[in-house]
């Protein structure tokens, strides 16, 4: 959000912060959910930079489309550690992966 209209709202009466402050995280909470978004981004990435489809995706592993637009998605059903094997399988190195993780800090 620009200073001016951060300025705006707040004259107003309005607070401002991030999804964190909205949904009372804490502060590894927060750092957790985008550790998990940054991943699930990355997966969608690869994805796209090799022109598959989920439902290619899903095939190589294991799984189906819907779970891949979960994974996609971030979703509460998708585990860190699901996201960090199919990375892995999709090609992702390690150091790619932790270059992921280290950037979502």
């Amino acid at each position: 959000m620009d200073k001016t209209k951060k300025s705006r709202l707040e004259a107003a009466g309005w607070r401002t912060g991030d999804s964190a402050d909205f949904l009372d995280l804490t502060a590894e909470e927060a750092a957790f959910v985008e550790l998990k978004l940054a991943l699930a981004d990355y997966l969608r990435d690869i994805r796209v930079q090799h022109g598959w489809t989920q439902t290619h995706v899903a095939s190589l592993l294991g799984s189906s489309q819907s779970r891949v637009a979960k994974m996609e998605a971030a979703d509460l059903s998708v585990s860190v550690d699901l996201l960090v094997k199919s990375l892995l399988t999709l090609g992702a190195s390690r150091k790619q992966v932790g270059q992921v993780i280290a950037r979502a800090a």
